[in-house]
């Protein structure tokens, strides 16, 4: 089994108390900037991968989707998704990205928020994805920005009256596994350039056709005033990729 943090108890209990996974997608600061990315949803087969408790699979149903398959290796994420879920055109499997295997065509839609950065190997699930589409499907997706994961530090440069000064980058070109904290806990991330995400979707045959570096909206920030330091430097890189 790949990395499964969140099955561990003590890590599943932070995560649930985060604003973004009690209150869904509107408490994400990136959600206002994602869901603008996502196509026309309606009558669509869409597959998720690494959803959690399912916010994104709820979503599709909600603008009309047909049917949504929910992946993730985490049973207490799943565990979570299906008691938030009643609907019978969602399914949820439990498994690790790296071992999916659907059949070539059979969906319009990949989604992926936040979960790529656990995984090593990007190029083979780009590649993956882009069996699994349909001609003319999309492959809408989020990562840790790589301004945010090149250090494995993942934190603010401080004064010594604890101010935050900046956000340090070093080690940009370096690309690889992360020993990081999350949530008080150490997690393995994979740090990736910039080029490297652009270009690995590309080499799976993908054209881009949108990408975002979203700031807090206004709503956001009055909601969470914590958030302000998001406007100093990106956290998310989202993309949108095509099948033609």
């Amino acid at each position: 089994m790949k990395q499964n943090k969140y099955d561990d108890p003590e890590f599943f209990k932070q995560y649930s108390q985060m604003n973004r996974s009690v209150e869904g997608l509107s408490a994400a600061g990136e959600w206002s900037a994602f869901r603008k990315m996502f196509p026309n949803l309606k009558d669509k087969l869409v597959l998720d991968l690494g959803c959690g408790f399912g916010w994104h699979c709820r979503y599709a149903r909600q603008q009309q989707a047909r049917s949504v398959v929910g992946v993730d290796i985490s049973e207490k994420m799943l565990a979570r998704a299906r008691e938030l879920t009643d609907d019978s055109a969602i399914e949820y499997y439990r498994l690790a990205m790296e071992e999916v295997d659907f059949p070539a065509d059979e969906f319009d839609v990949v989604v992926s928020s936040l979960a790529l950065h656990y995984v090593e190997d990007f190029q083979s699930i780009c590649q993956k994805v882009y069996r699994y589409l349909m001609p003319g499907g999309s492959f809408v997706l989020s990562v840790e920005h790589p301004i945010f994961t090149a250090r494995a530090a993942q934190d603010w440069y401080y004064s010594a009256e604890g101010e935050r000064l900046y956000w340090p980058v070093d080690d940009y070109q370096k690309e690889g596994l992360r020993q990081t904290q999350f949530l008080g806990m150490d997690v393995e991330k994979y740090h990736r350039s910039i080029a490297t995400y652009f270009n690995t979707v590309i080499r799976a045959g993908f054209r881009v056709t949108e990408v975002s570096e979203p700031e807090p909206t206004p709503e956001a920030m009055a909601k969470y005033p914590e958030m302000q330091d998001e406007y100093r430097r990106p956290m998310f890189l989202m993309m949108v990729a095509v099948k033609d």
